[in-house]
């Protein structure tokens, strides 16, 4: 018996056939080298996303990433257009008022930090010091992913991941916790 998918798209998806580029090409960017950046970049990059890892601190490398991988940035500057989807990945770090402050000034389509929801992310107060409107810290998505009880870096980006494939392909993906 021969199978045709060449009238479903769903199914000349699941075969390979779609490219990236044509489910809507967007940009991921992961802050700060980490764990969970090391495999939202690498899982993104099969998912059709351009992979950007904006790491301030020179000191910090690329993580686990293979060099040439990705491309590093230091400075959100001019990387960031209105496809890029940004993950702060780390919300421990010093720099992350100045650099949700710059993308928030900026065109970035979709913008997260990681943390949980039981208590306010250090993000707000960071960001209502340096004078940030409310309206504008609100834009940032906190917690991130879908809500699959995820512990691991690996199981973060995958929730992560696959809420932003949700939401690029007009899906409500289960983003409430």
């Amino acid at each position: 018996m021969s199978h045709s998918h060449d009238e479903d798209p769903a199914c000349a998806a699941a075969h390979g056939d779609v490219r990236p580029e044509e489910t809507g090409r967007r940009t991921l960017v992961a802050v700060f080298a980490s764990p969970v950046a090391d495999h939202l970049l690498r899982f993104g990059v099969e998912l059709g996303f351009r992979p950007i890892l904006l790491e301030p601190d020179p000191d910090r490398g690329l993580g686990g990433l293979p060099a040439g991988s990705v491309t590093v940035v230091r400075e959100v500057g001019g990387h960031l257009d209105g496809t890029a989807d940004v993950v702060v990945t780390d919300h421990h770090r010093t720099e992350i008022g100045p650099i949700l402050r710059d993308v928030l000034s900026g065109p970035a389509r979709w913008i997260g930090i990681m943390g949980s929801p039981r208590h306010e992310g250090p993000h707000v107060r960071a960001l209502t010091e340096l004078g940030v409107p409310p309206e504008e810290i609100a834009r940032v998505h906190r917690p991130i992913g879908l809500n699959i009880g995820s512990r691991t870096p690996a199981e973060i980006a995958v929730a992560t991941l696959a809420g932003l494939i949700a939401d690029r392909n007009g899906r409500p993906g289960g983003f409430a916790h």
